[in-house]
């Protein structure tokens, strides 16, 4: 899921500190190292960067046990707010709880729990609708034919649920999900699955992959077995547009990391300051495929 271009590994201070002692310190939990996570991480970094705050920043590499460690590590840093890219849903309630003891104030990326009322704020993709927009294409290029389909998730829990069941529950009733198993977000494990699953489902006619690093994947073993599954995924990196533009992809979702970082540091700060910010604020996102392809947005900053 790539190689986060900031604090990996562990939590160190990743920001130039702004002139005096008022400045900002601002934590970031990132959740994973796929090309989403890097560029969340730039997104953020940059975007503190030009707000003059110091940014302090981890990885939990899709553990939640390092996730709720990473937060503790945050807290015991005295960070005036924590953001936090969860690696799944039920370890918020945790990570909440343990910001709130602490009076730190927590702001949360692309996903929330049902009760935002313990949380500074979020910036959330509405991975529902993501599914569902790749379903809606599915629905169209296929018409009344019944069509077999297949799914490649992520790693279980969080975002990856979430899509799969908004994919799943959009898609046309002529369509049958014939099966469904995790790529935890890694381009190899992706194409084992992929191939696994074209062995067992030979007349397999699309596959929904939970994101673009997985869907190279599953295009590789696609194509080494003769087959030609129509991929729609989602993300909207430059290498995944591209796909959508030769037709390897039949369509992505874009969802730029880009506008959720820096929505998140934005927020995050006028929000402390008791300013004028939308507490639960949406990513746009958009269907991509040959018809459309100059309305996606930046993905990714420039490393």
């Amino acid at each position: 899921m790539l190689v986060l271009i900031i604090c990996a590994t562990s939590v160190s201070a990743c920001g130039d500190a702004a002139a005096g002692d008022e400045s900002l310190t601002l934590g970031f939990v990132n959740g994973a190292n796929t090309e989403f996570h890097t560029c969340l991480q730039r997104a953020v970094d940059a975007e503190a960067k030009a707000a003059g705050a110091t940014l302090i920043a981890a990885n939990s590499k899709q553990d939640p046990g390092t996730e709720l460690n990473n937060i503790e590590d945050m807290i015991s840093r005295d960070v005036d707010a924590l953001i936090v890219q969860t690696v799944n849903v039920d370890a918020l309630k945790n990570d909440i709880t343990k910001a709130k003891n602490a009076n730190i104030p927590i702001f949360l990326t692309s996903v929330i729990t049902s009760d935002t009322s313990d949380i500074l704020g979020a910036v959330v993709v509405d991975l529902r609708q993501v599914g569902a927009l790749d379903a809606g294409y599915i629905a169209k290029d296929a018409g009344d034919q019944p069509v077999e389909v297949g799914v490649i998730a992520g790693a279980p829990g969080a975002a990856s649920d979430l899509m799969v069941n908004g994919f799943k529950d959009a898609l046309p009733s002529t369509a049958t999900v014939v099966a469904n198993q995790p790529g935890m977000f890694n381009r190899a494990k992706a194409q084992d699955v992929a191939e696994n699953m074209i062995q067992a489902h030979p007349n397999l006619r699309y596959a929904f992959v939970a994101n673009e690093e997985m869907a190279f994947g599953a295009l590789q073993a696609f194509q080494a077995a003769g087959k030609n599954v129509k991929i729609v995924t989602s993300n909207g990196t430059a290498e995944g547009l591209a796909a959508v533009r030769d037709g390897r992809f039949a369509a992505t979702v874009a969802n730029s990391a880009t506008v959720t970082g820096q929505l998140a540091v934005r927020n995050t700060i006028t929000l402390l300051d008791k300013g004028d910010a939308e507490r639960i604020a949406n990513t746009p996102i958009k269907l991509i495929t040959k018809d459309n392809l100059a309305e996606a947005p930046q993905y990714c900053l420039e490393g």
